[in-house]
């Protein structure tokens, strides 16, 4: 019996080996366990004793070796991290970063070896994988093909999350890109519209336990852009890759790598509460700047005259009539959108660019991506997909002054297309170009990785209100939702602060816009990005009361502090947000009844402040508001209206 025994010890030694190591954070409440078990390697995450992401696989396989399987423990290390930054284009402006980092080595069958890095912070996790170089003076490309990656939630667990789309479909063939409608506290087995799981990121709701947001970040041009599968009951959540009809078809679906190389992290947030969620800067802390920036970047406001008046509106003209309205309100830009290659010509345009000068305000240009990734006709074209082309374009914008570019349509997340936006990026830096994108992917860690980097539309924005009544009418629940998961992670390019009453011109016909002027303007400061368009129109110079007009001219778009005060996804969001020594309270109710609320302002206690609400007529009023020496204020907001202290 014992030499049956041993024999069987002998020949299946992985069964009977397990190492699992722990690590914690700073203030001991999360805590991480990496297990090597049974060849196969597991985390889990607890949080103040409890259960938040239950034993989850890890792992990936390449076309050089597996790592799912056949796992065994190597060796571990164990240190701190501590660092310090200043962030201008986010939700804060310095961050002190701290965490206790691990590392376990493990190898596959073949004495393959790989890394697990874990940061774990006090409510934030990030982790990689590192492959590495396997012999010395030997470099070895290979194709990571697929990872296991996964995230087992509670069962309890309700999800707030956005379908990945079909690839090819919509507008011109131009998605996906990440313009999909969110549920809200679904249950995790509900399918996913097109089959093809989830974007990042996404927002769960442990029960009573708390909160996890899950993303990814610091996906450069080395590798894919991610999202999630399907929930399925054994394995939870898995990370996908690209589609392959992607990008055209073109391209690879898997990520090429030259070793030692590492993938993108991983980033989980958890709290008790939404505070967490939304103060986090996970997105930026693992990642540093690939390039220096060649200027200091401005922030500021933008007209945008397309957002209303449409493609008519690129005319000479009435291009004029929005650098003035930009003038007469102190904003800093003027976007002009699509056809102006052909519509008002490059020698009109360096007119037109000086002419805003003279205003004191800059110009930003409209550009598709184009390439072979879609069919949108709008020009101008083969202006921004290869290098020559992009270096002889910017040359000319800087010569003419112009200071930024929106770069519309893009792809997917393959490894080709993620290296279009850095290459974009990069170029861009070279010539003082700061660059917004539209019709495109999630960022992930670029306001840390590349300084000239503004934001990322990346969700259904704000010109769906115009075209569509269905998404003026949940529009509230859109700007509710997105300060706890597609905002909490990255600048997102909402569109536009609109502040006509009708979807017209004229400001009389079509369908009506659903929200208050109030709820307008305070989603001016829950949207973060640094520069931010203020869709206001010239006959909103009439219409709009004095105190509406001079709160729009006065509204910063950096922050250096950022704290959650209360709210609900899709239903209610208050934020702080400070801007030098000055507090910005702001909040909005995405429902359709009062909602009255007792803030905790500690910030504010014992200060008479400026207190912005709806009038019955839904205009803004001005009143003042006294916040108790305990720090409480009581304010009211009107069904799908909005607030502002300061």
């Amino acid at each position: 019996m014992r030499t049956k025994l041993l024999l069987l010890l002998a020949c299946c030694p992985l069964m009977m080996m397990a190492e699992s190591k722990n690590v914690s954070s700073p203030d001991g409440k999360t805590v991480v366990e990496v297990r090597v078990e049974n060849g196969k390697a597991t985390y889990a995450v607890t949080y103040d004793g409890v259960e938040m992401v239950q034993p989850s696989r890890l792992g990936l396989k390449s076309n050089f070796g597996d790592f799912t399987e056949g796992l065994s423990y190597v060796s571990d290390k164990e240190d701190v991290v501590e660092k310090q930054y200043d962030i201008t284009r986010t939700k804060t402006s310095h961050v002190d970063f701290k965490a206790n980092r691990l590392e376990m080595t493990i190898k596959n069958a073949h004495g393959q070896q790989m890394v697990v890095t874990f940061l774990v912070a006090d409510h934030d996790i990030a982790f990689q994988y590192t492959v590495l170089r396997q012999w010395r003076n030997e470099t070895r490309s290979i194709v990571i093909e697929e990872e296991k990656t996964a995230f087992r939630l509670p069962d309890e667990t309700t999800a707030f999350l956005s379908p990945q789309s079909d690839a090819m479909i919509g507008f011109a063939q131009t998605k996906p890109s990440y313009e999909e409608v969110y549920s809200a506290d679904a249950p995790m087995t509900q399918s996913s519209q097109y089959g093809h799981g989830y974007v990042f990121p996404a927002l769960f709701h442990v029960g009573n336990k708390g909160w996890v947001l899950i993303s990814e970040t610091g996906v450069t041009s080395a590798y894919v852009g991610s999202h999630l599968s399907d929930y399925d009951e054994s394995e939870g959540y898995t990370i996908a890759y690209p589609m392959k009809e992607e990008n055209n078809g073109i391209g690879s679906t898997s990520a090429s790598i030259a070793l030692p190389a590492s993938t993108p992290w991983r980033t989980i947030t958890i709290g008790k509460t939404l505070k967490p969620i939304v103060e986090t800067t996970i997105a930026f802390d693992p990642l540093e700047p690939l390039y220096k920036s060649s200027e200091d970047y401005k922030p500021g406001r933008y007209t945008w005259s397309w957002l209303i008046w449409q493609d008519e509106s690129c005319n000479y003209n009435d291009q004029v009539t929005f650098i003035d309205l930009a003038a007469k309100m102190g904003y800093e830009y003027c976007l002009v959108d699509a056809w102006w290659d052909t519509n008002i010509g490059r020698e009109k345009i360096a007119e037109l660019s000086k002419y805003a000068q003279s205003k004191g305000v800059h110009l930003l240009l409209w550009y598709n991506s184009n390439g072979h990734a879609n069919n949108a006709p709008q020009g101008p074209f083969n202006c921004m997909n290869t290098n020559i082309a992009r270096e002889r374009e910017m040359a000319w914008m800087k010569s003419i002054g112009i200071k930024g570019i929106k770069v519309d349509f893009f792809g997917g997340d393959k490894q080709q297309t993620i290296g279009l936006y850095e290459d974009i990026l990069s170029d861009a830096n070279k010539y003082g170009l700061q660059v917004i994108f539209h019709g495109c992917t999630l960022p992930r860690g670029w306001e840390r990785l590349y300084p000239n980097y503004v934001a990322s539309e990346a969700v259904l924005a704000s010109e769906n209100v115009f075209f569509d009544e269905g998404a003026a009418i949940r529009e509230p629940f859109d700007l509710t939702l997105h300060p706890f998961c597609r905002n909490a992670v990255g600048s997102m390019d909402w569109g536009g602060t609109i502040m006509n009453r009708f979807m017209s011109k004229d400001n009389k016909s079509r369908h009506r816009r659903k929200t208050t002027d109030m709820f307008e303007i305070a989603c001016a400061i829950t949207v973060q990005t640094s520069v931010q368009c203020m869709a206001v129109q010239p006959n909103n110079l009439k219409e709009l009361p004095k105190t509406e007009l001079d709160l729009l001219k006065s509204l910063p778009t950096t922050w250096d502090e950022t704290r959650f005060i209360d709210g609900y996804p899709g239903k209610y969001v208050i934020l702080a947000r400070r801007h030098g020594n000055q507090w910005y309270i702001a909040g909005l109710n995405g429902e359709k009844t009062l909602r009255r609320l007792t803030l905790q302002l500690p910030m504010l206690k014992g200060q008479t402040v400026s207190y912005y609400t709806d009038n019955i007529k839904g205009y803004a009023e001005l009143k003042q508001l006294k916040v108790d020496k305990k720090g409480q204020a009581k304010v009211v907001m009107q069904p799908n209206g909005g607030i502002i202290l300061k």
